[in-house]
């Protein structure tokens, strides 16, 4: 498998329950080698024509890409939001050994 066969996604969370709550879904799932948690962190948004000023906490999990449909499946069936944040970015390169990992720890 070559680098861009593998992606990192990004989800944010309202609380650091909900964001343990979705790493354990897709990492428990095999849909994800790890998910990164981190927060708080502070988002700024329009929703429903009112801007937002709100903590959120941050995941970031490392897949292959031919996960992604599975693993978005997998976060909106335990996330809170009406319209999750599920965003897959490609890697580009990366260190071999640990993209590796990543393909044998996700079936």
């Amino acid at each position: 498998m070559s680098a861009t066969d593998y992606c990192i996604v990004y989800v944010t969370a309202g609380s650091a329950e909900e964001a343990k709550k979705v790493a354990d879904a897709v990492v428990g799932r095999k849909l994800a080698a790890c998910a990164n948690i981190s927060g708080p962190i502070r988002s700024v948004y329009w929703w429903k024509g009112t801007l937002h000023d709100e903590p959120e906490m941050l995941l970031v999990m490392k897949t292959r890409l031919e996960m992604f449909d599975q693993l978005k499946q997998a976060v909106l069936e335990v996330h809170s939001y009406e319209v999750p944040e599920i965003i897959a970015a490609p890697i580009l390169a990366g260190h071999k050994p640990y993209l590796d990992w990543i393909g044998e720890s996700v079936e």
